[in-house]
């Protein structure tokens, strides 16, 4: 049996600084509730005051959660959630943190992810996330091109790049674990871009296997693929157009993580990788609020920010 304990240590001691004085509460399902089971009781070795609370698991990823859910979440000072389905981009994680919460989502986290994107010096991410945002933050805009035939450009005009660097210590911050990304909600975008390593819902593409999606004015307009379209149709069905509204673009800077794992949650942290996403980003700088989000992971993908290439870390 694989042991959970250290990296939920590193989770509740490292990332989140959890103090004995402070109320901790671990939100999961029953999907993954052996992962909700150990982070709650790394807390509750740090505090009396922690709370584990189950729930059956959402129909798709930044649904909202019941009421009891987000209130719960509010009243933390830490909260944790491993979750099947994830609460990163719903307005009760947000309003959570607006009130003074700091916490870390875990969304789809399985126990290979739990302990081989834990299993990291979180500090040393941090770095590797203050470096390449010092690279971007002050870009106009920003082009990524692709073996696989990625040419998209994006803005940003009144957007700001946001770190996800694993360190959560002061009141309202907030991480995904496993962490190490600088990303931004851009203000438009336009081209092509194709994934070839993770999305769901194929989790892992195989050797070959592309997803393509074409960008106009910071929408999709055609993916190629018809499992991924469907997941975005039925979206559309509830928001219209904004279920294809081009949500982030993120820059992985995790170089403990070498190789892909069809994660998307330990994927697109991956040092040297670029990672789109489609749908809400409200919860990320941006104002489309959408029922999905979905990331697709880019292998080897080249950044040129304001015409100059930049390096990017390297893990994969």
């Amino acid at each position: 049996m694989t042991d959970l304990s250290a990296p939920a240590r590193t989770a509740v001691r490292q990332c989140l600084a959890l103090e004995s004085d402070e109320s901790c509460l671990v939100v999961t399902d029953d999907k993954r509730e052996p992962i909700g089971r150990v982070l709650y009781e790394a807390a509750r070795a740090v505090t009396d005051d922690a709370v584990l609370m189950q729930y059956p698991p959402l129909s798709q990823h930044g649904e909202e959660p019941d009421d009891t859910v987000a209130a719960a979440l509010k009243e933390a000072d830490v909260f944790l959630a491993p979750t099947s389905k994830s609460l990163s981009h719903t307005r009760a994680r947000q309003n959570a943190c607006e009130a003074g919460a700091r916490g870390a989502t875990l969304p789809g986290i399985t126990e290979t992810v739990f302990t081989t994107g834990l299993d990291a010096d979180y500090d040393e991410i941090a770095a590797e996330c203050d470096a390449m945002l010092e690279k971007v933050a002050d870009a106009d805009e920003v082009r990524v091109t692709s073996p696989q035939g990625t040419d998209i450009t994006f803005e940003f005009e009144g957007r700001e790049w946001l770190s996800d660097t694993g360190i959560v210590h002061e009141p309202g911050d907030f991480s995904n674990l496993p962490a190490g990304e600088v990303f931004i909600s851009p203000s438009s975008a336009s081209g092509r871009y194709v994934v070839d390593g993770t999305i769901r819902p194929h989790d892992l593409l195989e050797e070959g296997q592309t997803v393509t999606f074409e960008v106009d004015d910071g929408y999709v307009t055609n993916i190629d693929d018809p499992e991924v379209a469907a997941e975005f149709e039925t979206a559309a069905e509830e928001v219209g157009q904004d279920a294809y509204n081009l949500a982030e673009l993120g820059i992985g800077t995790n170089v403990a993580v070498t190789e892909l794992s069809g994660s998307v949650l330990l994927d697109e942290k991956a040092g040297g990788t670029v990672h789109i996403a489609v749908g809400d980003d409200a919860s990320i700088g941006g104002d489309t609020d959408a029922p999905i989000h979905s990331d697709g992971v880019l292998r080897e993908p080249t950044v040129y920010v304001d015409g100059e290439e930049v390096d990017l870390p390297r893990g994969v």
